[in-house]
């Protein structure tokens, strides 16, 4: 893809975006100011072609009553994660519009940002699933919040996973297996009901 130049207007709203997030624990906080500087030094911060990182978006899906979040088997990763991927030319350069998008094909369900949620909800570097093709490299993971309209369409992409399942709360806790999946469901979970409340 072409990516914007430095300065851009792209740019600048990946920057913004990431200054208005405060991260959850040291954890977060290391990866926030990586994104944060990457925001400002990759040539091409959206292109999936990208070295040594670039990127990605994802999305904590819920059904419209907060009650079940759906999960997808990443057929790379072979573990239970919420969609998300890379970005596009026709997100535009919003990271926001490449998690409704990539959890949109990757759910086959009509999904909306959740409304009051904070925007990102969650930030995460990680090291991205190794193709043969691909050198090893880290994906910049903006992560949001977002509803489905249709749960009962699901319906996953064999090319992404090899299943998708609505769980409660609970189960989807139980299922993940890593620290920073459990932080970002706690942390989807207590938006919801934070929302309930207000």
């Amino acid at each position: 893809m072409t990516a914007p130049a430095r300065g851009s207007a792209r740019r600048r709203g990946l920057v913004a975006l990431l200054a208005g997030h405060e991260g959850a624990d040291p954890g977060e906080r290391a990866d926030l100011a990586a994104m944060r500087r990457h925001a400002e030094t990759l040539a091409e911060p959206f292109s999936p072609a990208q070295l040594p990182a670039h990127f990605t978006g994802s999305a904590v899906v819920v059904d419209p009553g907060g009650e079940r979040v759906l999960l997808v088997r990443h057929l790379l990763a072979g573990r239970w994660l919420q969609p998300g991927g890379h970005a596009e030319p026709g997100d535009a350069g919003s990271i926001a519009a490449t998690a409704l998008r990539e959890a949109q094909e990757e759910t086959g369900c009509l999904l909306g940002l959740h409304p009051a949620a904070p925007r990102p909800l969650d930030v995460s570097v990680h090291r991205a699933p190794l193709r043969v093709t691909d050198p090893p490299h880290d994906h910049l993971d903006v992560r949001f919040l977002v509803v489905a309209e249709d749960p009962e369409t699901v319906d996953h992409d064999p090319r992404e996973s090899s299943a998708a399942r609505w769980l409660p709360w609970e189960a989807a806790m139980a299922l993940v297996d890593e620290p920073e999946l459990h932080r970002l469901l706690a942390k989807a979970r207590a938006a919801l009901g934070a929302t309930r409340h207000t």
